[in-house]
């Protein structure tokens, strides 16, 4: 069975709170080398004439990835490059709002709204516990995901609100709130149910989940019924960012050797890192790629494959070709080490004052 979780290896907390606090004595020895330029591009993309309007959904809790997707979804929108409308958490643990919390107000945006399941779902914490960190040492206003607003009515006011086709939703966690989201009915914030809703307003949807070509993958298997349901129902097209994709890009310790002290997405890559022995060349980067392509566009990152995502009831999968297909599945170009050096420049973005909150 296929899973994102790290093996469990003891550390005493005062050297984790020791590595965190002390970048230079990071353990760097086997940091990747440089790509040569000749495989990398810059990481300033080519201005685009209309930022990318995202909904960002995460688990963030089980890995700690989804603070590297954080970090590149708001260094692409200092850059200009997105558009933040909102954000939910599809995980109920109690620490996951307070946690993105804490990486908004990090980056000068602590107004965005987050919202948070008020059905039954998934309750996971991190067993290094790092949220318990996070939420610890940096700032912020929310006290616990059960407090957030209903993730449903966050993504139906914010569609409703939008231009036809113009949203990019990225999941980088559990299907649940996108399940919940097409069961809705009509209510004050639009007239059109939720399947209507995403129709009309959602231009596409960027998951991080699947393993290609079959396999089975944490976020989807974890809540198998939402997957399956939100997958076969999603009205628009969807590009899958698979297992294998984020597995061979690894990220971080340029990061904790040469990032910002105080940065809370250092904090966290400082904390976990020494804990397992898989990630000595660094964390495996799923949900950066996932908010890099639904930003910036597959191109020249990875090529892609049309088809269809076939789901199953274990939360399995499979995938078949099809050139008409509304699935899409990012196939590897870039060498992942080129991949991986431009993700973790934007995680070492450093906060500016947005525009308009954005």
């Amino acid at each position: 069975m296929v899973q994102r979780f790290i093996t469990r290896i003891t550390l005493p907390l005062a050297l984790i709170a020791l590595i965190a606090c002390q970048p230079e004595k990071a353990k760097t020895e086997s940091a990747a080398v440089t790509p040569d330029s000749s495989s990398v591009t810059s990481t300033a993309a080519t201005p685009q004439a209309t930022a990318v309007a995202i909904i960002f959904d995460t688990d963030c809790g089980p890995d700690y990835d989804d603070v590297g997707a954080l970090a590149v979804l708001h260094a692409l929108a200092d850059n200009g490059e997105a558009k933040i409308l909102g954000m939910a958490s599809s995980n109920l643990h109690p620490l996951v709002v307070p946690t993105v919390d804490v990486i908004n107000t990090y980056f000068e945006r602590p107004n965005i709204v987050i919202g948070a399941p008020k059905t039954k779902g998934v309750n996971l914490d991190a067993w290094q516990h790092w949220p318990d960190s996070l939420v610890a040492k940096y700032p912020h206003d929310a006290k616990t995901t059960a407090e957030a607003p209903d993730a449903v009515t966050v993504y139906r006011k914010i569609l409703a609100a939008q231009p036809d086709t113009s949203v990019t939703i990225v999941t980088v966690g559990f299907l649940t709130n996108l399940r919940n989201l097409l069961e809705s009915k009509a209510d004050a914030n639009s007239q059109l149910d939720g399947k209507e809703l995403v129709r009309r307003k959602v231009k596409q949807w960027v998951c991080m989940g699947g393993k290609f070509p079959t396999g089975k993958e944490f976020n989807i298997e974890k809540d198998a019924a939402s997957a399956k349901i939100a997958i076969d129902n999603w009205p628009t097209r969807v590009l899958f960012s698979g297992f294998e994709i984020g597995k061979k890009v690894k990220t971080g310790l340029r990061l904790i050797k040469e990032g910002a002290k105080d940065s809370p997405v250092r904090h966290t890559f400082a904390i976990n890192i020494p804990l397992a022995k898989e990630d000595k060349n660094g964390r495996m980067s799923w949900d950066q790629t996932a908010v890099l392509v639904a930003v910036r566009g597959a191109a020249p990152y990875y090529n892609l494959q049309k088809g269809k995502f076939i789901t199953k009831a274990d939360g399995s999968n499979g995938w078949q070709d099809d050139p008409n297909g509304m699935h899409t599945r990012l196939v590897q170009k870039m060498p992942p080490d080129s991949v991986a050096y431009q993700i973790e420049t934007l995680m070492m973005h450093q906060p500016q004052k947005p525009v308009n909150g954005q």
